[in-house]
């Protein structure tokens, strides 16, 4: 009697086992690899180049960045907005790798109050940016699959 008990428990760890490894697989196949949220308010050129070139990085290894631009950073997504100083030795501009990101397939959108508080309509915006809704974005931002950082 006692090694049917042994064998009943040996065979239930090993299901579980095996099914905790099935979850396991399922989780980390599902949105944690695959996206991750910059949200980007500085208004330092220095910060908005490295938040670029970190959520590019990411991207060149396979994440899909979704950047949310707020306050000062927002004229990075205005159409007419140059920076005043190229970044690195290659000469890189924030804009322009937020740009180059776009078209890799970076999502972008300037915060919900960015538009409403500065001189710009959604019409000034370079072609392919959005603005962000607050339920989505606190969506987003509740996931535990997806790693927000700020800048």
């Amino acid at each position: 009697m006692r090694l049917k008990k042994t064998f009943a428990l040996t065979a239930v760890i090993t299901a579980m086992g095996f099914a905790g490894s099935a979850f396991a697989s399922d989780s980390a196949s599902t949105d944690y690899a695959d996206k991750a949220l910059f949200i980007v308010s500085s208004d330092s050129l220095q910060t908005q180049g490295m938040a670029m070139i970190l959520a590019n990085a990411m991207r060149e290894q396979g994440t899909t960045p979704h950047i949310l631009l707020c306050d000062a950073a927002g004229e990075l997504a205005v159409e007419e907005y140059s920076s005043e100083t190229e970044l690195g030795p290659r000469g890189i501009k924030p804009e322009g790798l937020l740009q180059m990101m776009m078209g890799e397939g970076a999502t972008v959108d300037v915060c919900a109050i960015f538009l409403p508080n500065s001189a710009y309509e959604e019409s000034d915006l370079r072609q392919g940016v959005g603005v962000a809704a607050p339920g989505p974005m606190a969506e987003m931002m509740r996931d535990p699959n997806i790693p927000v950082f700020n800048f």
